[in-house]
């Protein structure tokens, strides 16, 4: 393996600059030229490449964002754009690629790597932390901080106010990043995807708090429930209290990693590096039960992920 690439992909999390420095340092340590790719599968189309250096990615680890930008890509999907990103990934000479993002790169990775003599690595860069495979995804403890740094700030007017607020969060289909910081902001619902929720209770529960005094109601609800503004109206509708939505939208993707963004980008980016010199394809680096480890890509696309029920119920109790 002479020369690797890396390109992020998909939505940006906090953390993909710090994964990037991993595999371009790492891949430098290891005798091995890398090539950046910008602008995702897109940028590889079009040929966007530049090789990268110990100087390209200095003073990046703090940086949210990507460096290398990106962007979607609907040539991709199809069967001839695949194979112009493969003849120019042989044009530049590149061996291996290692894809950061989520399970639509992941699939992206797999087809090329099916389809054409490229190996490939998958690392995990999603604030939504749907990747079943890894306990953590890149970018998910960053967004649950900037989550919570809100909720803070809201629980103050709220309070003041004595208003219900309703915090609307990103996480699609996945309701990790509403329920981990619902529990640390001391939200008193949590509405998720993974569980059904009573709007008769609900509304119960806000008319029973305030007649024991409660001065204020937060409620996370995930966007994959969705509706931050009409379940606002339906509550103030029912209960007769002021009712506030705050849909926090892409504020969540943005800002400098956090610590554990930061060590968790590093120890996959290089890992990801190590798998390509190992001549595996087709893989996926990820974090579980504290180890760093690398597994097909086949396998972490078909893992159900498993909702943490113990923990669901452990947010509820908190709450009352």
């Amino acid at each position: 393996m002479k020369t690797i690439g890396v390109l992020t992909s998909g939505g940006d999390a906090p953390g993909m600059n710090a994964a990037i420095r991993a595999v371009v340092r790492m891949g430098i340590a290891k005798g091995i030229k890398v090539m950046g790719i910008q602008r995702g599968y897109n940028g590889l189309i079009n040929g966007e490449i530049f090789e990268m250096n110990r100087t390209s990615v200095s003073d990046i680890i703090q940086r949210g964002g990507t460096i290398l930008k990106t962007a979607r890509s609907e040539e991709f999907k199809t069967e001839e754009g695949r194979k112009k990103a493969f003849n120019v990934l042989r044009v530049f000479g590149i061996e291996g690629l290692i894809v950061i993002g989520g399970d639509g790169s992941f699939r992206g990775a797999q087809l090329i790597s099916n389809e054409h003599t490229i190996k490939t690595v998958g690392v995990p860069g999603t604030i939504d932390n749907d990747l079943a495979y890894t306990d953590y995804s890149i970018g998910f403890d960053t967004a649950l901080n900037t989550v919570l740094d809100a909720i803070n700030k809201l629980r103050d007017t709220s309070t003041s106010h004595e208003r219900v607020s309703i915090v609307e969060v990103m996480g699609r289909k996945c309701g990790d990043i509403a329920l981990y910081s619902g529990l640390a902001g001391g939200a008193e619902s949590i509405i998720i995807p993974e569980k059904k929720y009573d709007f008769n209770e609900l509304c119960k529960t806000i008319i029973e708090g305030k007649v024991r005094g409660k001065m204020h109601n937060l409620i996370l609800l995930a966007e994959g429930v969705g509706g931050a503004e009409q379940l606002s109206k339906d509550i103030q509708e029912v209960t007769g209290i002021e009712t506030r939505a705050t849909v926090l939208g892409h504020i969540q993707r943005g800002g400098s990693p956090s610590a554990f963004d930061r060590v968790l980008a590093s120890k996959l980016g290089a890992k990801a590096v190590d798998v390509l010199i190992e001549e595996k394809s087709q893989r996926v680096v990820g974090i579980k039960n504290n180890e760093v480890v690398d597994i097909d890509i086949d396998e972490a696309l078909r893992t159900i992920r498993e909702f943490d029920e113990k923990f669901y119920e452990l947010a509820n109790i908190l709450s009352l």
